[in-house]
């Protein structure tokens, strides 16, 4: 082969690559951005809590387990991470229980015990439908609280629905600009799905809000949680754990640090 006709090929196999990895991602994104779908089934009795199932407009049916506070004291609203199971949970929901505080968490469409495939649409519906299940059935005031992707859920939710206040631990600016970083040589903008634009819908959200944030986090970087919290509106604070990660966010001063925020609210139960 010549080496004029190996410089034509070259160029060209390299762009055929390229061409068929962007597809390949495309394809395939929301198997990365879902992974809790393939997860194994959560056992049939109730780690904690109680087994609830939860209709939504489009026809799916959520699973959830839910844990009933007393009647002066408010609930909290749980949409985990992308890599979560609600029956994982027993920790906050014990925590919570010893103070009088409910606790929901429900298993987005498509993840275990629940129907239909998840989607940033889908996953946005079934925040709406848990609040207004649990609005129904609470004596109390709901606290929204998202772990991760599900912080990009209780945003929505809050700006929708009237939540006395919202926790987000481990909050992005959107997953689009999160893509961004981590895939720096693919059309992002142009491929994804699923964007979860919060730094769009935070600014309905007027409720008191702790952002929670681990120094150490290599999925979703600090600088996220940072940007997302300066142009959220006031009432607002952020606790930023120089030792934490991502996935080990979760310990005892985080769970107080949720606690001590929902019982400094000023909630009248109606």
């Amino acid at each position: 082969m010549s080496a004029t006709r190996l410089l034509l090929i070259l160029p060209l196999a390299a762009a055929f690559a390229y061409v068929s990895l962007v597809g390949l991602v495309y394809l395939s994104q929301r198997a990365l951005l879902y992974p809790g779908t393939g997860a194994t089934l959560a056992p049939e009795r109730a780690v904690w809590g109680e087994n609830v199932y939860i209709k939504t407009p489009d026809g799916e049916t959520l699973h959830g387990l839910y844990s009933q506070g007393e009647s002066d004291k408010p609930c909290v609203l749980l949409f985990f991470g992308n890599g979560d199971r609600v029956d994982t949970y027993s920790f906050l929901a014990q925590a919570l229980a010893a103070r009088g505080i409910g606790l929901l968490a429900i298993s987005y469409r498509g993840y275990p015990g629940s129907t239909g495939s998840p989607s940033e649409e889908g996953l946005l519906t079934d925040g709406i439908a848990a609040f207004d299940w649990l609005s129904a059935r609470s004596k109390g005031k709901i606290v929204v609280l998202g772990r991760s992707l599900g912080t990009g859920v209780a945003v929505n939710t809050a700006g929708q629905r009237p939540a006395v206040g919202v926790v987000l631990v481990s909050a992005y600016l959107s997953v689009l600009s999160v893509a961004q970083t981590r895939y720096p040589f693919f059309p992002v903008a142009l491929l994804i799905k699923d964007p979860f634009r919060s730094d769009l819908k935070i600014a309905k959200v007027r409720q008191p809000k702790l952002f929670i944030h681990g120094r150490l986090d290599d999925s979703i970087p600090l600088s996220s949680g940072e940007a997302l919290y300066r142009v959220a509106p006031e009432p607002k604070q952020m606790l930023i754990d120089d030792g934490l990660g991502h996935n080990d966010i979760w310990n005892d001063s985080t769970v107080g640090d949720v606690i001590r925020f929902v019982e400094a609210l000023k909630i009248g139960v109606t």
